[in-house]
C-alpha cells in the first residue's frame, strides 16, 4: 500500500469557517490531498476571496452556524447538489476573552452555543447521512485552551474541553457504522488576529513563547496536513482521540 491511502481523492469535505485563518489552513491542505471542498461562513466575500484562492472544486455557502434550523437544509443542499459529505470539520467557532468573574452568563452561554451546541447539531446532521453510508470522518477543532488551564479564557477553555467529550460519547455510538470521529487541538497558530493580540500583550507573548517546546509558532497548514492524516484511508483505525499540533506546548515546562 502506497502514498494514495494518504489521498482525499473523490471525498467531499465540509470545513465550517473555511474562509479565513485556520479553517482556510485546512481547506487548503484538503484540496491539495484531491478533495472537493465546500467552505462555510457568515461573510460571503471572504468566501468568494477563498474559493478564488483555492481554485476548482471548491464550493461555499453563506451560513451562520448558530442558526440551528438553517442546519438541515445546509446539509441537504450540499448532499443533494454537490454530493455526500464524507468528512466534517467542525472548525468555526468565537471566542472571548475575560477574567471569570468578569464573564457575564450571557457570555458564557454565546460561547457555549457557537463552539459547542451548534457543533453539536452539525454533526448531527450530517451523521444522519454518514451512519446510514457506513462511512464518514468527523474532525472537531478543539485548542490548547481545552487541555490545561488558561487564565483569561474561562468560557472559550470550557467549551473546548466539552469537545472532548462530545468525541467520547460519539465514538461510542458511531464507531460500528464505521464514521471515526477525533479531535486536533491547535497550539498557538500564527494569524494576523493571533499576531495583533499579542504583539499588543508583551507580558501574555512571552508566557505563550515559553510554553511552546519548538523555536516557534505554528502554521495553519500544520492543522491542515493532520487533518488530512486524520480523514484519509491511513488513520482507518483511528478514532476518539485529541491530537495536539502545539510544538510540545502540552508537555513543556
Amino acid at each position: 500500500m502506497g502514498l494514495e491511502v494518504f489521498s482525499l481523492e473523490n471525498k467531499i469535505a465540509l470545513i465550517t469557517g473555511g474562509g479565513t485563518g485556520i479553517g482556510l489552513g485546512i481547506a487548503k491542505a484538503y484540496h491539495e490531498a484531491g478533495a472537493t471542498v465546500v467552505i462555510t461562513g457568515r461573510r460571503k466575500q471572504v468566501l468568494k476571496d477563498a474559493v478564488a484562492e483555492l481554485g476548482d472544486n471548491v464550493h461555499y455557502r453563506v451560513n451562520d452556524i448558530t442558526n440551528k434550523k438553517e442546519i438541515p437544509n445546509l446539509v441537504k443542499d450540499i448532499e443533494t447538489n454537490i454530493g455526500p459529505i464524507e468528512v466534517l470539520i467542525n472548525n468555526a467557532g468565537i471566542h472571548y476573552k475575560g477574567m471569570a468573574q468578569e464573564t457575564s452568563d450571557e457570555d458564557f452561554e454565546k460561547i457555549l452555543q457557537t463552539n459547542v451546541i451548534s457543533v453539536f447539531a452539525l454533526t448531527r446532521e450530517c451523521a444522519k447521512y454518514m451512519l446510514q453510508r457506513k462511512k464518514g470522518s468527523i474532525i472537531m477543532i478543539g485548542s490548547m485552551a481545552g487541555i490545561f488551564g488558561i487564565d483569561k479564557v474561562v468560557a472559550y477553555g470550557t467549551s473546548k474541553t466539552a469537545l472532548t467529550g462530545l468525541v467520547n460519547a460519539l465514538v461510542t455510538e458511531y464507531s460500528t457504522s464505521n464514521v471515526r470521529v477525533n479531535a486536533i487541538a491547535p497550539g498557538w497558530i500564527e494569524s494576523n488576529m493571533f499576531l495583533n493580540a499579542i504583539n499588543n500583550d508583551p507580558q501574555r507573548k512571552q508566557q505563550i513563547t515559553n510554553r511552546i517546546a519548538m523555536d516557534h509558532f505554528g502554521q495553519t497548514s500544520d492543522i491542515g496536513n493532520a487533518a488530512v492524516f486524520l480523514s484519509s484511508e491511513a488513520a482507518k483505525y483511528i478514532t476518539g482521540v485529541v491530537l495536539p499540533v502545539d510544538g510540545g506546548a502540552t508537555v513543556n515546562f
